[in-house]
């Protein structure tokens, strides 16, 4: 290897101009100590396991890091922007970090948030706290028509592919999720031995390409799906409908990230871009999706089964849950993907324009479904830049169940944002299939991480949840989280937002849902 080479030619020329300071002159041990100090460096970066930058640039990746030093002028830069900004908040990144090395440290001098600005939220805490729970809760996943119910944990990977992600960014995050008891979902790119190999829990995502159950023309192939259900690893299915960062279009894998053993994985032809279509073939409306959800069940031997969509069209979501009230069945969990949502392979225009942010999409689902008398047989997840405590019990309140996390998992095992994820050129090893480059990337001590993040984020969430004067999650309301409108004005999310009751919908739909409600139609997408 290249690196290797160099490092070995440095320390050569150290040992040749150690002989130079002997037999010529002793100005030479300056130069002969400046590469013996390079080839040591070099040598300990490649030998440590903490950091892929230097395993794969060593010497080298030190600059990055002696950059990330310099953090007044650089954090303000990332503080002054919206959070929910495309880059992620620095503090948040330096949270993620810290946590999963289990080195979090408390801040001292207060927020550097400006508390007055229009948008700031915060908790409403209370003057009688809870004691935290010792054990974290889990939340049963399962409806009437499952009989194999999962437990969730309140944290969980979110959808990333194996073919995005390095076989061995997805063994750590696999790894991790078995250390932790969380599970990890397998993006729609297709379930592979990496996703195997720890035993960690798996959901098992469905995309348009039906990839790992697909048949010789790309449709569905119901005898391959029932068979990799079965596995036991396999917890539950999410038949994605649409993405928070690209709704509307189906994912991106460039050609040369397409390896012969990507290829093996999705069944398609090595080295040729892959491009799933933008809606699935097995149904056209929404009663032959909520049909199609039962038929995957029954195949998946009772598993829990639903699917994830990027919220668009209100009518549409109800034209979904007439189709559940007149079918008599329903998914198991529905999973909220915010707009705000990353990916390597969306364009700029959808990223940035289309789709309901998580609050939004959140909040229209729950209110949904127990408008329609449906929520108490269906759990919601959500994910879209969630990365702290803070953010799991916000979804919560906004009416989620449990959350899921890509970016913030990412950033555990190594990420560093470099935004090259679709160039395969990651200098992580994480967004790669580089062999070169994906090695680098230490399986035992990046699940360990892992595992380090998830827990100390769901304990964050707990102390959260305590200090708000209830014991567990299903005790929180909306009134307390609390958003500035303007400067002198504060409303709780019980204020800003219209909350539908058990039925309300089915009884007498309130005015600003009337409409959509009676024009949702159960035969048909269209709005």
């Amino acid at each position: 290897m290249i690196r290797i080479a160099v490092i070995v030619f440095i320390g050569a020329l150290a040992i040749s101009f150690g002989v130079t300071a002997l037999t010529v002159s002793p100005w030479w041990w300056l130069v002969a100590l400046l590469c013996a100090g390079i080839a040591g460096v070099g040598t300990y970066d490649l030998l440590q396991k903490r950091h892929s930058v230097l395993r794969n640039y060593p010497v080298l990746g030190h600059i990055r890091f002696m950059l990330e030093s310099i953090r007044p002028e650089l954090q303000q830069y990332f503080i002054e922007r919206n959070y929910d900004g495309r880059p992620f908040d620095r503090d948040v990144r330096s949270l993620v970090y810290q946590r999963a090395k289990g080195t979090e440290a408390e801040i001292a001098f207060g927020t550097e948030r400006n508390v007055y600005a229009e948008g700031y939220e915060y908790f409403e805490s209370s003057m009688r706290p809870r004691p935290v729970p010792t054990e974290q809760p889990r939340v049963r996943i399962g409806g009437p028509d499952c009989t194999k119910p999962y437990d969730m944990a309140l944290l969980n990977v979110s959808a990333m592919s194996f073919g995005s992600l390095s076989a061995n960014a997805v063994l750590a995050l696999n790894r991790g999720a078995a250390l932790g008891g969380f599970a990890h979902d397998t993006g729609e790119g297709g379930m592979s031995e990496y996703h195997l190999r720890h035993g960690g829990d798996l959901v098992w995502e469905i995309g348009t390409g039906y990839f790992g159950c697909r048949t010789a023309d790309g449709g569905f192939d119901r005898a391959r799906f029932a068979a990799k259900a079965a596995h036991d690893n396999v917890k539950c299915v999410s038949l994605k409908l649409s993405q928070g960062a690209k709704p509307g279009i189906g994912g991106v894998l460039p050609g040369e990230k397409v390896t012969a053993e990507i290829a093996r994985v999705r069944e398609v032809p090595e080295g040729k871009t892959v491009i799933s279509p933008p809606y699935h073939q097995v149904f056209d409306t929404p009663r032959e999706l909520i049909r199609f959800i039962a038929e995957m069940r029954e195949l998946s031997g009772g598993k829990p089964v639903g699917f994830k969509l990027c919220v668009g069209s209100r009518r549409e979501f109800l034209a979904v849950c007439k189709a559940m009230i007149e079918e008599g069945t329903a998914p198991d969990f529905i999973i909220v993907d915010g707009a705000e949502g990353g990916t390597g392979a969306a364009p700029l225009e959808f990223a940035d324009h289309l789709g309901s942010p998580l609050t939004e999409g959140l909040i229209t689902v729950h209110n949904a479904l127990v408008g329609a008398g449906l929520r108490d047989r269906i759990k919601i997840g959500a994910s879209g830049k969630v990365a702290t405590g803070a953010d799991i019990v916000k979804r919560m309140l906004q009416g989620a169940d449990f959350t899921n996390a890509a970016r913030a998992m990412m950033f555990a095992i190594g990420c560093i944002q470099a935004q090259s994820c679709h160039t395969n050129t990651c200098p992580a090893g994480v967004a790669t299939q580089d062999p070169r480059r994906s090695r680098a990337l230490d399986v035992d001590d990046k699940s360990a991480r892992v595992h380090r993040f998830q827990s100390a984020t769901v304990n964050s969430a707990l102390q959260i949840i305590a200090s708000l004067g209830v014991s567990e999650p299903a005790e929180l309301r909306p009134n307390m989280l609390r958003r500035r409108v303007d400067p002198v004005t504060v409303r709780s999310y019980a204020e800003l937002y219209d909350w539908l009751t058990p039925g309300q919908l089915l009884i007498e739909p309130p005015e600003a849902w009337a409409a959509d409600w009676k024009a949702a139609d159960p035969e048909s997408f269209t709005v």
